[in-house]
């Protein structure tokens, strides 16, 4: 099964690779820049505190105001360059440690304590907008005006009585790796049950699914058919976030609405924010829960990368530190930038093509200074229905 590009094997390798080219003068990074973006965890950012980012190639600096408001600005001082974070918040701008030179939320400089000339308004680094949302914090890194915040929104994560958790795994490898494996439901079938098999696992038995894709108005819909009985869909949006509804952590608990998103910090590392929403039950179920996924929340499977390549230990874990443990296996072990030029595609590989295509389509009309697809939020999400677990 082929992608949608020319047999010309030169020009087939560069389109492949293009994939995974996020810099901000390749035609993928200049892509995913005309979206909002996950940056950071809310939690983790406290009021007058700044630290340092790194968000498709570019160094940045997020921080904190004393109003609670977030900035995201450049990374380095203009003076001398020093690291900006490494300074101090002071009302809503921050202050380079090294001489302080001090800049605004917009990136301007509004002081140089040790100079006499006169300060140009064009003295500034980059600033872009940010949004928090359920835990996370966006931002906005393309030009010219930042839409509007409601295509990475969702009814499922705004309901105001669920639990809600957030997570932040950085996987050494190439972020279309991780989008690909999105759209790759037969993956379950076959990594999902390797080590041990946990509640995601017995839900989606490893019956190899009939597949079926759509595009939408925000980006793909993808149903995986085990049985009548196990039909598994998630609604994938544009450009790098996937929705699935992923059984409890006991068959009594509440089916978890998690979201994925897959930013590249660089093309050769990408952050793996994860959104969870469950409804609440009983407290002694909202508090068993809760401690579970407390004790899951920091968990990165880079720093098990030993147990599991070389001794194939995995975490005995009925979710979340299995299932990442399993597809940082299957994503790494394809290599930092995966050559896609040497693959043997097949069947089960109808979403990787479908999305692939989609991303092409998208990258030559942005080339081709075309209009790209106006990709926004469903008036009404498809249902993600909830598979029988197997005994």
């Amino acid at each position: 099964m082929e992608d949608a590009i020319t047999s010309n094997h030169s020009t087939r390798q560069e389109r492949l690779l293009s994939l995974s080219q996020t810099a901000p003068n390749t035609t993928m990074g200049k892509l995913l820049r005309q979206f909002w973006q996950p940056v950071a965890l809310s939690r983790t950012l406290k009021p007058k505190s700044a630290t340092a980012l790194r968000i498709m190639s570019e160094d940045l600096t997020l921080y904190r105001g004393e109003s609670g408001k977030c900035y995201l600005v450049g990374g380095h001082c203009l003076h001398r360059l020093t690291l900006l974070h490494t300074g101090w918040v002071e009302g809503e701008e921050i202050r380079c440690m090294y001489h302080g030179w001090k800049y605004n939320g917009g990136g301007r400089c509004v002081e140089r304590p040790a100079e006499t000339s006169p300060l140009s308004d064009k003295v500034r680094i980059a600033s872009y907008p940010t949004h928090e949302y359920a835990g996370l914090i966006f931002a906005y890194m393309g030009a010219g005006e930042a839409p509007e915040f409601d295509l990475p929104r969702s009814d499922a994560f705004e309901r105001p009585n669920d639990l809600g958790f957030t997570r932040l795994e950085v996987w050494p490898c190439n972020w279309f790796q991780h989008v690909e494996n999105s759209l790759d439901p037969a993956h379950v079938s076959f990594a999902h049950m390797v080590g041990r098999v946990g509640e995601f696992g017995r839900a989606i038995t490893g019956t190899v699914p009939e597949l079926d894709y759509e595009e939408t108005d925000a980006g793909i819909k993808q149903t995986a058919t085990r049985s009548k009985d196990n039909v598994r869909v998630s609604n994938w949006t544009f450009p790098n976030c996937n929705h699935v509804r992923v059984p409890g952590l006991t068959d009594d608990d509440p089916w978890i609405d998690t979201a994925n998103w897959m930013v590249p910090i660089d093309d050769t590392k990408t952050a793996r924010f994860s959104l969870r929403r469950i409804p609440s039950s009983t407290p002694e179920a909202d508090e068993r829960i809760t401690k579970y996924f407390d004790e899951v929340e920091s968990y990165c499977a880079t720093d098990d990368h030993d147990a599991l390549f070389n001794r194939k230990e995995y975490p005995e874990d009925p979710l979340v530190r299995l299932t990442s443990a399993q597809d940082y296996v299957a994503l790494v072990g394809q290599g930092v930038i995966a050559n896609r030029s040497r693959e043997l595609l097949g069947k089960s590989d109808k979403g990787v093509v479908f999305l692939r295509n989609l991303f092409f389509r998208e990258m030559t009309a942005l080339s081709e200074q075309t209009p790209t697809k106006n990709w926004r939020r469903l008036a009404k999400a498809p249902d993600l229905p909830q598979p029988k677990r197997s005994v």
